[in-house]
């Protein structure tokens, strides 16, 4: 695994499209895209100074997994392109290696499909405020952390760097996509959520919730597509710590967001200079995820 970190991608020989808060995107032809998965972090809907060294290398590998384990399910947005073969020059090559998808050029869908399986996080300030999550009425008595009775989909709108995701209906998401494509998107989203967490659960790991994103092609056939089942975009509990009633530690980026809620930071960019020592910790947590699931 890579120890440098790369905060920014630089590549000349293919068209620049988009710097979001992970991944920088590249045109490659009219059919395909170049993702490059970064090493910078966001916390909060803030884009961090400080990268974690070797974190998008760790998204990659353990997106590549879940995509090959989970393609049954639902096909996804990779092309089998190397990513080394659509750049020019030994600097692009080692910018893109083991940090880099080639994906078929589709749609995106305009809402991120949450799929949670515990109390936890917002879902459980929500239902300790309204006895439910998202609009979804839970039974009485659930305590923080515990399993839910089942998956639940709570979809949430995409917003730009620098803004907050907001928490829609599943009415809304039908407004936004269409009554089937919403429910084809919910039925994706719950059928990889609980196959994942099932086999996480032979590993060691609990997927506390997890977030998938979708695009469509040409013919409006339905695509997994950006990142897939990573410490970035879910909830991973080691099992050996897990009690009903507490937050367990987790493999992802929580150990960040702690530190930050410590620091008296507003939450509001600029963040503040991450330490050496926390950096360290994190790409840690990182790793281990990916050792655990995929050794």
């Amino acid at each position: 695994m890579e120890t440098s970190a790369l905060h920014e991608s630089s590549l000349t020989s293919l068209p620049f499209l988009h710097r979001g808060k992970v991944r920088d995107l590249y045109e490659v032809d009219a059919q395909h895209l170049l993702i490059v998965q970064t090493d910078r972090l966001s916390a909060f809907d803030v884009i961090l100074p400080d990268p974690i060294p070797g974190k998008g290398a760790v998204l990659t590998a353990m997106s590549n997994f879940w995509f090959g384990k989970l393609g049954h399910i639902i096909p996804n947005h990779l092309s089998g392109r190397a990513p080394e073969s659509v750049v020019r020059g030994a600097d692009e090559i080692e910018q893109v290696r083991g940090r880099s998808f080639v994906t078929k050029k589709l749609k995106p869908l305009p809402i991120e499909a949450i799929v949670r399986g515990y109390l936890v996080g917002s879902g459980w300030k929500d239902y300790q405020k309204t006895g439910s999550v998202c609009g979804i009425a839970l039974p009485p008595g659930l305590k923080e952390a515990e399993k839910l009775p089942e998956a639940l989909f709570t979809p949430s709108t995409k917003a730009a760097v620098g803004e907050h995701d907001e928490n829609i209906s599943y009415e809304e998401a039908e407004r936004l996509l269409g009554d089937k494509r919403a429910a084809e998107v919910r039925d994706a989203a719950i059928a990889l959520y609980v196959e994942a967490a099932n086999y996480a659960a032979t590993r060691g790991i609990i997927i506390a919730d997890t977030k998938f994103e979708f695009g469509v092609d040409e013919s409006g056939k339905l695509y997994l597509i950006d990142e897939a089942l990573t410490p970035d975009s879910s909830r991973f509990w080691p099992a050996e710590t897990y009690q009903v009633g507490k937050n367990p530690p987790s493999f992802d980026k929580q150990f960040v967001r702690d530190w930050l809620e410590s620091s008296g930071w507003n939450k509001k960019a600029p963040a503040p200079r991450i330490p050496e020592a926390v950096l360290q910790k994190t790409a840690e947590k990182y790793r281990e995820a990916l050792q655990r699931l995929t050794a």
